[in-house]
């Protein structure tokens, strides 16, 4: 059988898909309904030093290719995600990624120390690119010194495997990716939803109480798709794909676009089995092109004039 596992920064998974943050809430809501034998790490919601109850309703659209959501980063909490939810996750014997964000760089910090110190915490995912809780002008994911001062702090407080989540909304994302790996990040999440916004007709009012959102789904990968070419040429350290991704073809042009992984979010809505989809469609993938370990695959693309079966057997 083809070896699917992977290595992202230090986080050491079975396979390359990765649940991401938001759509699984702390791990175990689904319930079963994810065979999480298809599984190589689950991203928690974004956990808050307190509680956070979000944004105002209605906080989910869906639109053409995509879905716009809002939330706004409601979460129970730095002490009850520690003292209940962590519990619960680690009972699924899949490794937790804890996501974080917070108002301040020390902020970070203190939220990386202490979910850092949990053994049950595999790594953890730095939001610094949430588009619904933003600073208005010049938010932190489209400053690199910012992001910089975030990483950081974080890294100083915590020995654990750091994944920054990016925007794809940056002006100039790549000094973000390069800002983000000079202070310490183990790896890049790219990306995270880009603004959008859809207008109600009957009320002639936006569609979301937050008036805009994040687009995800299938609308939004051919554009991180591109980030996630430009981001793995101009930084050495991996890339976990996001964004659109729901079947085993969408998870591949990612890895040959220079990811090691791939994040699946919106898609789980419609069919909590695209996980195990994705993963006989890669083994698939690897069986015809003679490819034995799937971290072969990473960044093929970027090599021109020859198929992915050819380069590989070329070495």
């Amino acid at each position: 059988m083809p070896d699917l596992a992977t290595t992202v920064g230090g986080l050491a998974m079975k396979t390359p898909i990765v649940l991401a943050s938001g759509v699984v809430g702390y791990g175990t809501e689904y319930g079963g309904l994810i065979d999480l034998g298809a599984v190589g790490a689950i991203v928690t919601k974004t956990i808050t030093l307190e509680p956070r109850t979000g944004n105002r309703p209605p906080r989910l659209r869906e639109t053409a290719g995509g879905l716009l959501n809002a939330i706004g980063l409601e979460n129970v909490g730095l002490a009850t995600f520690l003292g209940e939810k962590l519990p619960e996750a680690a009972e699924l014997k899949v490794p937790i990624v804890a996501s974080i964000a917070g108002a301040s760089p020390s902020e970070h910090a203190t939220l990386a120390g202490r979910i850092g110190e949990q053994p049950a915490v595999a790594a953890i995912e730095v939001n610094i690119s949430c588009p619904n809780v933003e600073r208005p002008r010049n938010p932190v994911w489209a400053d690199p010194e910012a992001a910089a001062a975030v990483v950081a702090a974080t890294r100083g407080a915590t020995g654990k495997t750091l994944l920054v989540k990016l925007s794809p909304n940056a002006a100039d994302v790549l000094s973000v990716a390069e800002a983000a790996e000079r202070a310490g990040a183990d790896a890049l999440v790219v990306a995270n939803t880009l603004p959008a916004m859809r207008i109600d007709l009957d009320a002639r009012a936006p569609s979301l109480g937050n008036v805009t959102g994040g687009l995800s789904g299938g609308a939004l990968m051919p554009v991180n798709l591109a980030l996630v070419w430009k981001v793995s040429e101009v930084v050495g350290i991996p890339l976990v794909g996001s964004g659109g991704i729901g079947c085993a073809d969408d998870a591949l042009e990612y890895l040959l676009a220079g990811a090691s992984a791939v994040q699946v979010g919106t898609a789980l809505f419609a069919d909590p089995e695209v996980p195990t989809r994705i993963v006989e469609g890669l083994a698939g993938h690897m069986e015809r092109d003679g490819v034995t370990a799937i971290g072969e695959y990473t960044g093929l693309a970027h090599k021109e004039g020859t198929t992915c079966g050819e380069m590989i057997r070329a070495g």
